[in-house]
């Protein structure tokens, strides 16, 4: 799986580009929020830049906080990628919402981007009064590699004990970096993801062969998932990932940690970034409707 960096920096650069071109071919949408900031936390693992969108209903209590992680394969996108959906959260779950843009692989490997993106929950927890936010009240989530992260920061924060966090939104994350992905079912109507590009994003975050068996790198591999927070797990029914996506939820369950376990049918890896719209809006109904109840809103 490891391979020549220089040649993997090249890769990475030339699908930057053109995930670059592409996306300045979407429509853009205007979602208002109450107010948005870019700034850039510093924090004991580095200088993260984060975007923070504020809600524009007013509250007597201090608001909920969803910290969200991007996809991209920890090697592709930024923060702006899920600049429209973070403001969708923010006005369907009247909470506050901070989108990490942590650095990419493979310039940046494990542990980088976990070590910093667990530090800015932690400057949110550290910072709740001055950010107008509940410290009890934090829940993170990402898509695909991003859903990695998040997966990875909820261990650790249970290993370090330095700050609780409430709710996960998994959407369709990769669990299991420790398989070979041509070992993996794959679908022959997913049109993302293949199993060379599946190996090409792990070879590109990982240090060694060792790394793939780490849980902070592939979750699966935890053994003790007791006291983990409640999650919900979004999976698509023709993404390689589906299968891992569904034994985690059955082990979160047998361990005792509330899990609701989504499984959309005829949809690829990233549908709710990308559709079908209808699934996609359904997916993103769910993930609204599961804060608002983990923040008892």
């Amino acid at each position: 799986m490891a391979g020549n960096s220089e040649k993997m920096l090249r890769i990475a650069v030339q699908m930057r580009k053109g995930q670059s071109s592409e996306q300045a071919k979407l429509p853009k949408e205007e979602v208002p929020v109450g107010n948005f900031i870019d700034r850039t936390v510093l924090t004991n693992a580095g200088k993260t830049r984060v975007l923070i969108y504020m809600p524009e209903k007013e509250t007597k209590v201090p608001y909920p906080v969803f910290v969200n992680l991007h996809g991209g394969g920890f090697i592709l996108g930024g923060a702006e990628d899920d600049d429209v959906w973070c403001r969708k959260i923010v006005n369907a779950v009247n909470c506050v919402v901070v989108n990490i843009d942590y650095p990419l692989a493979p310039e940046c490997k494990f542990p980088v981007a976990l070590e910093e993106s667990y530090a800015v929950v932690k400057w949110v927890h550290d910072y709740a009064e001055k950010l107008g936010i509940d410290p009890r009240r934090i829940a993170v989530g990402g898509h695909s590699a991003g859903a990695n992260l998040a997966t990875a920061i909820c261990l650790l924060a249970r290993k370090r004990e330095e700050f609780s966090i409430v709710y996960q939104v998994l959407d369709y994350p990769v669990l299991d970096n420790t398989t070979d992905a041509y070992n993996k079912h794959f679908h022959p109507e997913e049109t993302i993801l293949t199993p060379k590009l599946v190996n090409y994003f792990t070879a590109c975050y990982i240090r060694s062969e060792e790394d793939t068996k780490n849980p902070f790198v592939s979750p699966i591999l935890e053994k003790d998932l007791r006291g983990l927070p409640s999650a919900l797990i979004i999976a698509a029914e023709y993404d390689p990932l589906h299968e891992e996506d569904k034994r985690y939820a059955e082990r979160l369950a047998d361990a005792g940690v509330e899990v609701l376990f989504r499984r959309f049918s005829k949809c690829c890896h990233a549908f709710t970034h990308f559709g079908p719209k209808e699934a996609a809006d359904e997916a993103w109904a769910l993930i609204y409707s599961q804060l608002r109840d983990a923040f008892k809103i």
